[in-house]
């Protein structure tokens, strides 16, 4: 009878012994311990990734926000290293096979440069995953799988939609000479856009060059009815540089930020092609957790895509929100 009058002050003092309610205060205690941060009891790893990202490449603030919450949430020490040198790249990625990181992420934007260290992650027993960039070769140099957009596709998906527009001469401009993910996207717009495409390379580190560029080509071929950029950080460029040029060209851009949101609002954009970049991240680091704790793998030996979405006015109202916080 003791026992029995004891238990019931226990239960009593725990907010309920039912077995839901039990749970609830368990798991309100936990959060509160926490303060915020994961409740995962898997050990601290560490994760770090590699791109082939520039300096204040936004693209890469969206990715690394993604792979940040999913860290948070899988209790992982994340660390994030980028070069657009290749080799340099490469470089970075054996000094955290160096370190014995827990896992890796990369990107291949230039495959050749990246095989052989990817290989020592895999021999030195480190998990890799490849996101973004290397769809093709990643299975091949050993990765696990790869998260990203098929480029080809993407490409595709453009030239589709500038038919549709009624567009008839247009102009892919790279930014980053050597990224076969840039000559993919041009591919696959050529490959289904029934007018005539042109590539015009420029020097995407440097903003002026890059709209004197796009400026100087429109000037010269008043033909040009449409102007594909391969990244949101110079869609606003090649807006400057058409009303410089006073073209009536449309601005179509692969990728989405808070300024790409409010040019399709505006009108100033006519279309992009979202590649999801938060999702990158997030879904990189976490399947990584998941093939730690589980084995667990997606994907069945394909890529796990996360584009291509076409974006236009009538979708950008709903994404501003989101892309001002940094995850579209």
């Amino acid at each position: 009878m003791v026992s029995v009058a004891l238990a019931g002050l226990l239960c009593a003092s725990l907010a309920g012994c039912s077995s839901t309610g039990g749970k609830r205060a368990e798991d309100a205690r936990e959060a509160r311990a926490a303060g915020g941060r994961s409740t995962v009891t898997t050990p601290r790893w560490t994760f770090a990734m590699v791109s082939h990202s520039a300096d204040g490449d936004s693209f890469w603030d969206i990715v690394q926000h993604g792979a940040q919450e999913a860290a948070r949430k899988d209790n992982i020490h994340f660390v994030y290293g980028h070069d657009e040198e290749a080799q340099r790249q490469s470089q970075l990625v054996q000094s955290y096979i160096d370190q014995k990181v827990d896992g890796l992420i990369v990107t291949l934007a230039k495959p050749d440069a990246m095989k052989a260290v990817v290989a020592k992650a895999e021999k030195a027993g480190i998990p890799v995953i490849t996101v973004n960039s290397g769809s093709e070769v990643s299975r091949k140099y050993g990765a696990l799988t790869h998260i990203g957009q098929d480029e080809t596709v993407a490409g595709e998906a453009v030239g589709t939609e500038l038919n549709k527009r009624g567009r008839k001469k247009a102009v892919c401009v790279l930014h980053e000479e050597g990224n076969v993910g840039h000559e993919q996207r041009c591919a696959g717009v050529a490959k289904t856009f029934e007018g005539k495409l042109e590539k015009l390379y420029v020097q995407g580190t440097n903003m002026p060059d890059v709209q004197a560029s796009v400026e100087s080509k429109l000037q010269a071929d008043p033909g040009i009815d449409a102007v594909v950029t391969l990244g949101a950080p110079f869609a606003d460029t090649a807006v400057k540089a058409r009303q410089e040029a006073g073209s009536h060209a449309e601005v179509d851009t692969f990728d989405l930020n808070g300024k790409v949101a409010a040019g399709l609002k505006s009108g100033d954009l006519g279309f992009a092609v979202d590649q999801q970049p938060y999702l990158q991240g997030y879904e990189a680091v976490d399947l990584l957790w998941l093939y730690k704790y589980n084995r667990d793998m997606l994907g069945g030996g394909k890529s796990v895509l996360t584009g291509p979405q076409i974006v236009t006015k009538k979708d950008a109202s709903a994404l501003a929100a989101y892309a001002d916080r940094g995850t579209r």
